[in-house]
């Protein structure tokens, strides 16, 4: 057999240099058009300028607009979710990160932890109540398990709810949730005596008597975002408010392992960002009589640029189709997660380099992804967790203790 001729080769594309969207059927393309489209129309416009202020001013109308798309709680099924594939929402959180990091925050902490959570271990009353709202944006959630002395341990978590007769009451304290003021119900991991394993998770609605959720400002990451403190002062809830399917670390753990999986792609859409804006940069701009895309040294980042940029997508990709079989490990995003996000930083800060002073500029990107990435590789796992995760996968000995 002949091999093709050259002339029926598709010519190179500097998007798309491996061909991966090959491997995406139309579906999978209609839905990340859609998204882009909607990024590039309402986010893009404005998101220096919310960056700047240190606010999401728009967030309960994006939220809407969100839900209409069907990008909160998107790979859930029934309830008014999408039932999207895994590789269909990594897609959408690759174009929303494209776009900021605090985006893809807001849908990664309602559908991946709030609704998720809701969704795998709540009621059908408390799936009912909820997720329907949640899907269409009208109530935003926020998910309550990092503490101001406990982030990397959540073992070790100090708020509590105890039983008074068929009620609970839940003391404590929460840190650096995103949503968190804007949320119409906090799903909340507090230690308890009422079972073995002790941590239960507990559906908290706003405006309960003794819960507030007061901003965390002065952030020089995830400007665009809405990070909270949750403080719970003898809060008093139902006996139907505890989430009844789960005991245990095993809850928010399985929660924040699917939340992990969309900084996977997200991550890469930072990075794809900022690449472009580089890109782009040194072909047009010149220095001693030439564009700077003409010098080997800037050659040589881009093409290190692409290379890391267009591993990491087929990487997600891979993860992606293991999460759609129902055989992908937690590990394995750990994997994913780790690689990720520390090569767009790096990818972040090449594009920097290449741009100059110019790189530290609001009129272009690079800076502001650099530094909400900051946010991204520390939430959800830092990297050391994940190193220790990987390390006791591959030799069987546990380092954490």
């Amino acid at each position: 057999m002949s091999a093709p001729s050259a002339a029926k080769r598709p010519p190179f594309d500097p998007g798309d240099p491996l061909g991966i969207d090959d491997l995406l059927d139309p579906e999978d393309l209609a839905i990340r058009d859609t998204v882009r489209t909607w990024a590039t129309d309402r986010v893009l416009p404005h998101i220096a300028e919310w960056y700047e202020r240190g606010e999401l001013p728009a967030v309960r109308e994006l939220a809407r607009e969100l839900g209409a798309l069907g990008a909160l709680g998107m790979s859930l099924t029934g309830y008014g979710c999408a039932g999207a594939t895994a590789v269909q929402y990594g897609l959408a959180c690759l174009e929303l990160e494209a776009a900021d990091s605090g985006i893809r925050s807001l849908v990664s902490v309602q559908g991946s932890l709030a609704m998720y959570a809701i969704h795998r271990f709540g009621s059908e009353e408390q799936k009912q109540r909820w997720l329907p709202g949640m899907a269409a944006g009208e109530t935003i959630g926020c998910f309550g398990l990092t503490e101001p002395d406990h982030g990397s341990d959540p073992a070790g978590l100090r708020t509590y709810a105890k039983r008074d007769g068929t009620d609970w009451i839940i003391n404590g304290r929460k840190m650096w949730i995103t949503n968190g003021s804007v949320a119409g119900v906090a799903v909340v991991w507090a230690q308890t005596t009422d079972t073995p394993d002790g941590i239960r998770g507990f559906l908290v609605p706003a405006g309960t008597p003794g819960f507030s959720a007061p901003e965390i400002t002065h952030k020089w990451s995830l400007r665009a975002s809405v990070t909270s403190e949750l403080v719970l002062d003898d809060v008093r809830l139902p006996a139907d408010a505890v989430l009844p399917e789960v005991t245990g670390l095993r809850g928010p753990l399985s929660c924040l392992s699917h939340a992990r999986y969309g900084i996977v792609w997200g991550s890469m859409g930072a990075a794809r960002a900022s690449f472009e804006s580089a890109l782009g940069y040194a072909k047009t701009r010149e220095q001693f009589g030439r564009p700077i895309g003409g010098f080997q040294l800037t050659q040589a980042k881009l093409a290190d640029m692409a290379l890391e940029l267009h591993k990491g997508i087929l990487l997600a990709h891979h993860l992606g189709r293991r999460m759609d079989a129902g055989s992908i490990r937690p590990e394995q995003i750990s994997f994913g997660k780790l690689n990720n996000v520390r090569e767009a930083i790096e990818i972040c800060r090449t594009s920097r380099t290449i741009l100059g002073a110019n790189g530290i500029s609001l009129e272009y990107p690079v800076m502001r992804h650099a530094t909400n990435l900051e946010s991204v590789l520390t939430y959800e796992g830092t990297v050391e967790m994940h190193q220790l995760v990987l390390g006791k996968a591959l030799t069987g000995l546990d380092a954490f203790r």
